[in-house]
């Protein structure tokens, strides 16, 4: 297992890709919710920051250094036309697809290109963004606190990293197959996200009263890069113990059975 599993992400290539998927999140998908949140209420919008927030553990003065990179009033929507959101969206969809490569490569598959995918990376787009506006509620438990909300948080992530897969594969692979996948990569994302409670806040004020807002997005990079390593990990792990017996007899997957006919089958 051990030998697989260092196979595996050796094959993946981990770091490649965790600094491939950070750059496109900070560069392309965090300037798209801008321009959804420029036509968004004001209440979606306030929610999306609180989000923000809360993933980041960072306080609000932080959290305003990090917003003033892409300019004041990022989030009027002056400030974003038509055209803006649209190229915006577009340009995202660079996240998306360094996603599906790293399903793709996890998986041992060949890559699908432009019209099998168009539609699917803006899907995924679209409901992550819906996603990440709801991580506020949920992390407080609908009220609840964070006793409920850690639970609700990790079931919400670990359905979306599943459904993720399943979207991105375009469906060559089972259900039940992604679902050791979807389980590391839903606790791993949501132990990250409560972990970087402890040290973001600090790391992002002594960033930013040293070397100001290029400290902040120095900061939030790293992050990013830890946490897309993260999920590289755990995707690509996932892949491995979805191909032991033991694992498979447990989910009731029958032997040669990968679902949708793309065998990756442990030999």
């Amino acid at each position: 297992m051990v030998r697989r599993v260092a196979e595996q992400l050796v094959h993946v290539s981990v770091l490649d890709l965790a600094t491939r998927l950070a750059a496109q999140a900070f560069l392309a998908a965090l300037p798209m919710l801008f321009a959804i949140a420029a036509y968004c209420p004001d209440a979606v919008r306030d929610q999306l920051r609180s989000s923000l927030r809360g993933l980041l553990g960072g306080d609000g003065t932080a959290l305003g250094q990090v917003d003033s990179v892409y300019a004041g009033g990022a989030w009027e929507s002056e400030t974003w036309g038509a055209v803006s959101v649209v190229v915006a969206l577009v340009s995202a969809t660079a996240l998306s697809r360094a996603l599906q490569r790293l399903c793709e490569r996890s998986w041992h598959l060949p890559h699908l290109g432009l019209r099998a995918m168009t539609w699917r990376w803006v899907v995924w787009l679209l409901v992550w963004s819906v996603a990440l506006v709801f991580q506020g509620v949920l992390r407080g438990g609908f009220g609840a606190g964070g006793a409920v909300g850690m639970p609700l948080q990790g079931a919400a992530a670990v359905g979306l990293w599943w459904w993720t897969q399943h979207l991105l594969l375009a469906g060559r692979v089972g259900w039940l197959s992604l679902l050791p996948g979807a389980l590391l990569t839903g606790a791993g994302a949501t132990g990250f996200a409560a972990a970087s409670g402890l040290w973001m806040p600090r790391s992002l004020r002594q960033s930013v009263e040293q070397f100001g807002p290029l400290g902040a997005v120095f900061t939030v990079l790293s992050w990013l890069i830890l946490f897309c390593a993260t999920v590289v990990v755990c995707v690509a792990v996932g892949q491995v113990l979805a191909q032991e017996r033991a694992v498979r007899r447990v989910l009731g997957i029958p032997e040669g059975n990968e679902g949708g006919g793309a065998g990756t089958r442990r030999k």
